[in-house]
């Protein structure tokens, strides 16, 4: 771990180049060959591109905009903008050109180093109506010169170049680059990341070096990481998480970041590397699992019985082994067997032999997925935390690991529950402020300094803490049950046939909830009962597909039914989307989540059909492509009854009880 005197990213990471110079610091791999840069390779270049910057006239208190797919030199800007005093803002590379006016405008960019020719294209697009608003990108940077040869214009320079041109100026000023360094300040802003905007206009969010790296460090100490781990960096680098894992905690600690080839060679990638540090969303792991489980049910008579042996026996014991509790020897046994014939290959296959950590956050994970994971090994944790936080406020603990909690406050972090149910937030990653929103700052912020998450959540015996579902969103059913749409919504999304859902209830006498199927699970499942299909739209119209999607839903309300508190809220009706939802279509942000209100007003007609009672309802829809171009999809929607249950403990479910009907726990089985 690195000296707590090394306040600011540049000087630690001129700190690891001068204590571990050889040792390797990032990773690429480039035309299917891994390229490796040490700590003092890193700290040359670094040094090269801040001189080149301030040649050009960047300097203390300017932004400077880095957009593109994890790549070193795309870090190493980050930190060069820092050894000047300056801010890097990075954005989402899948954004299309428009959604990135708005943070070019709102951080005054004039500089920016991104990827490649995708992303000149976009910005060279915005630079009209940039210099209508009053502002323009004067210096822009590329990182990949392909496709960029014939490209003639002023504001365009190759990296290379501006190396170039930095090397020149620090020849000629040999002592600028340390003293800049040395000028840097702990309190400084390090870096601005842009809020997803789920409820309104984006917010930059000022993080200083001192609380990010605070957070770090308090990280990596609770984890036990140091110079010998691995991460590999594939998540946006506008988003929070990957800012803490693959900056923040690299340089605090100097691990080795790895960043893949390509979004499409991610797993292989994975594999080839074998982090000991991970992090991925619910779903990566939901795909993963899929995978796993269809290539089994294509497998042999004996490979499948053995699977289901192993797989019995890692239920039962897998996560008790993992968390050091006692366990009887039989079981221990074969729990060995299982390891060596079954969850040493299978956690080779995924990638994840090396993992001691793994990490995953930003929407519930289903329990089963959870329990999965860990008993076979892989010590799958949860964190919670938001961008205002630095990624994390809670962190679970070896051997106190839950599958229904996110776990005490880290270590740094204070949290505490407002008399509303939100939860409020206090510690050493919090936001520095919003930028140039001080309004916005102050109603966050509270007189004794706790951030309002806006979650709303209870913190239970053991002084775990359990989120409910944005604060905002609990609302009441006309009958006063208590309606959590995210708690529903995740509870769909625990099932591998579902990816998204969104449900609705606030206000009305029953709950409604639209379903995008897993293409790709659905697909699998619907090609081993011989079941054709052409498509998303007329996948999801199947018959077949739609009474599958009905026993999730219904195993939903068995549990839903068995919560005295949300027993009234199990859903009534829903129907399958005949289209996925879309960051590109402003039906999610650019992290995945559903911009509620949005869909409400734009798929009104399908509310209305379902609260009513009809059967089908006819639907067309405006799309966008990826290149821009706009279409329109339509198709007529079923909308389906489900089954509800009695509350676990009422008159009616003891009836059906006594008379032999079944539980909603056997239901659900």
């Amino acid at each position: 771990m690195q000296d707590r005197s090394a306040t600011t990213f540049p000087r630690l990471l001129l700190a690891h180049a001068q204590q571990r110079p050889d040792h390797p610091a990032y990773r690429e791999k480039d035309l299917g060959i891994w390229q490796t840069s040490s700590w003092s390779q890193a700290a040359q270049e670094v040094r090269a591109l801040a001189c080149g910057l301030a040649a050009l006239g960047f300097g203390r208190g300017m932004n400077l905009a880095v957009v593109g797919d994890n790549r070193p030199r795309l870090y190493w800007a980050m930190t060069a903008a820092q050894a000047l005093g300056g801010v890097p803002v990075p954005l989402y590379q899948d954004a299309i050109a428009s959604e990135m006016v708005y943070v070019l405008r709102d951080a005054e960019i004039a500089f920016a180093v991104v990827e490649d020719q995708e992303q000149v294209d976009k910005l060279l697009e915005v630079e009209e109506e940039l210099a209508a608003q009053g502002g323009a990108v004067r210096h822009l940077v590329y990182e990949d010169p392909r496709g960029l040869r014939d490209y003639d214009h002023p504001s365009l320079m190759s990296y290379e170049r501006l190396q170039e041109i930095g090397r020149e100026f620090d020849r000629a000023h040999p002592g600028f680059f340390d003293e800049a360094v040395a000028a840097g300040d702990p309190d400084d802003t390090a870096i601005i990341l842009y809020t997803s905007g789920t409820t309104g206009k984006p917010k930059g969010v000022c993080h200083s070096h001192r609380g990010l790296i605070g957070a770090a460090m308090h990280g990596c100490e609770f984890d036990g990481l140091g110079p010998d781990d691995d991460v590999l960096s594939y998540l946006p680098m506008a988003w929070v998480g990957d800012n803490l894992f693959s900056y923040a905690q690299a340089l605090a600690a100097g691990f080795t970041v790895n960043c893949p080839e390509s979004r499409e060679t991610v797993m292989t990638d994975l594999r080839e590397i074998g982090p000991t540090y991970y992090f991925a969303p619910p779903r990566i792991y939901e795909s993963l699992l899929t995978q796993v489980m269809i290539r089994m049910e294509d497998a042999g008579w004996l490979k499948r019985k053995l699977f289901g042996w192993a797989m019995d026996v890692a239920r039962r014991c897998g996560a008790d082994i993992l968390d050091r509790r006692p366990v009887p020897l039989l079981e221990r046994m074969c729990y060995a067997l299982g390891e060596s014939l079954v969850y040493g290959p299978l956690r080779n296959v995924l990638g994840m032999s090396r993992i001691r950590v793994a990490y995953t956050a930003g929407e519930a994970i289903g329990p089963d997925l959870f329990r999965f994971y860990r008993s076979i090994g892989i010590n799958l944790k949860q964190f919670y935390g938001q961008t205002e936080t630095c990624a994390y406020v809670c962190l679970q603990p070896d051997g106190q690991v839950k599958f229904d909690s996110v776990g005490p406050a880290a270590p740094g972090m204070e949290i505490r529950i407002a008399e509303n149910g939100e939860v409020l937030v206090r510690g050493v990653g919090l936001l520095k402020a919003y930028y140039k929103r001080d309004d916005a700052t102050r109603e966050a912020i509270n007189d004794e300094g706790y951030f309002m998450t806006g979650d709303a959540g209870v913190i239970d015996a053991d002084g775990h803490l359990k989120i409910i579902d944005r604060a905002k969103d609990v609302g009441k059913l006309v009958d006063g049950s208590m309606f959590a749409p995210k708690y529903i919504e995740n509870k769909l999304k625990f099932f591998p046939y579902i990816k998204e859902a969104v449900a609705f209830g606030t206000g009305r006498d029953r709950v409604c909830a639209f379903v995008n199927i897993d293409f790709e699970a659905v697909g699998n499942w619907a090609e081993r009962r011989h079941l054709p299909y052409a498509g998303y739209i007329d996948l999801a119209a199947q018959p077949q597909v739609i009474d599958l999607i009905a026993e999730c839903v219904e195993q939903v309300n068995a549990d839903l039914a068995k919560d005295p508190a949300l027993s009234g809220s199990q859903i009534a009706r829903f129907l399958i989307l005949h289209k996925e939802l879309d960051p590109d279509d402003d039906e999610l942000t650019r992290t995945r989540k559903v911009r509620r209100g949005f869909i409400a007003e734009k798929y009104g007609v399908l509310i209305d059909a379902l609260y009513a009672g009809r059967p089908e309802q006819f639907i067309e829809t405006r799309v966008k492509f990826e290149d821009g171009r706009e279409g329109r999809v339509s198709a007529t929607l079923k909308l389906v009854d489900a089954k509800r249950f009695p509350p676990a403990g009422s008159a009616q479910a003891a009836q059906a009880t006594q008379a032999g009907a079944a539980t909603p726990a056997e239901q659900a089985a």
